[in-house]
């Protein structure tokens, strides 16, 4: 089988909040999970041994470590087969954004392997696999749009508007670990419905730790208050802005401050993964 491209988007939460901890100290989460259309781009490639390599990626990850590559693994063992498969991995994703790349990458290693290697594994069994991987690998596999709870496996599939995002990245990598241990973490949100989510409720319950804990971040959240609202994503340092049409997330983008980066994208319910690349 030749060469095998496909695509790992992005995702935002477009609110976070934590209403419980758990007895196996994971916490509870209430969030809606939203593709944009900022991807890595994964290419696989069968080989004639059983090895699997990395070609690409983060400088600063260990192929062992990276998720695509732990992702080709577990359903490899699970599948009980040998094949090797050399993952180029190019990076468009920040990493410690909060923006998912790594989850998505190996998402979508998963769903690609099954169909190269012709598992016939359901989305659900994927995903289930995924959850060993990481809590967000799983709306990955599913690839639709999503009110998640839970660790953010328990996954409805929710229609949303698609508007246009500015996102911001200033350049800071948060760890998920430290801000989840953050004792001034809130862990007591009220529970949210999704009307309540559609009427505008909702914040992220990080936003004040990382804003905190990293002043470039809280510079970005400002800037972005007076430029569409500005909004953390996940546990990450990227925020966004939200606009109802391309142009005037452009012309934020193009008021940036300088050595600013950043990013116009646009929202999606249904994942790029899924369709072809070009399509």
């Amino acid at each position: 089988m030749k060469t095998v491209e496909a695509l790992a988007p992005a995702k935002l939460n477009l609110f976070l909040h934590v209403t419980g901890r758990r007895d196996d100290g994971y916490h509870d989460l209430q969030t809606v999970f939203q593709f944009v259309d900022l991807c890595d781009l994964l290419r696989f490639t069968p080989r004639d041994d059983d090895r699997i390599e990395r070609v690409g990626g983060l400088p600063d990850v260990a192929p062992a470590d990276d998720l695509a590559v732990r992702a080709a693994f577990a359903l490899r063992e699970a599948a009980g087969n040998s094949r090797g498969m050399t993952i180029e991995v190019r990076k468009s994703i920040p990493a410690g954004g909060g923006l998912g790349g790594g989850s998505s990458d190996a998402a979508t290693t998963l769903v690609t392997l099954n169909r190269m290697w012709g598992l016939g594994w359901s989305v659900g069994r994927l995903a289930a696999l995924g959850l060993t991987l990481g809590a967000d690998v799983p709306v990955f596999v599913h690839g639709y749009a999503a009110w998640a709870e839970g660790v953010g496996d328990r996954l409805v599939p929710i229609e949303l508007p698609e508007p246009w995002y500015l996102l911001v990245d200033p350049g800071i990598s948060v760890p998920t670990d430290a801000v989840f241990q953050a004792p001034e973490l809130t862990r007591d949100s009220p529970r949210l419905t999704i009307s309540d989510f559609v009427s505008g409720g909702g914040r992220n319950d990080f936003e004040p730790v990382v804003r905190a804990r990293y002043p470039e971040v809280a510079a970005a959240l400002d800037w972005l208050a007076g430029h569409g609202g500005g909004r953390l994503t996940g546990t990450g340092g990227c925020v966004f802005g939200t606009f109802t049409a391309r142009d005037s997330a452009e012309a934020a983008y193009d008021a940036l401050p300088d050595g600013w980066r950043g990013v116009v994208a646009r929202g999606l319910n249904r994942s790029p993964l899924y369709a072809p690349i070009g399509a």
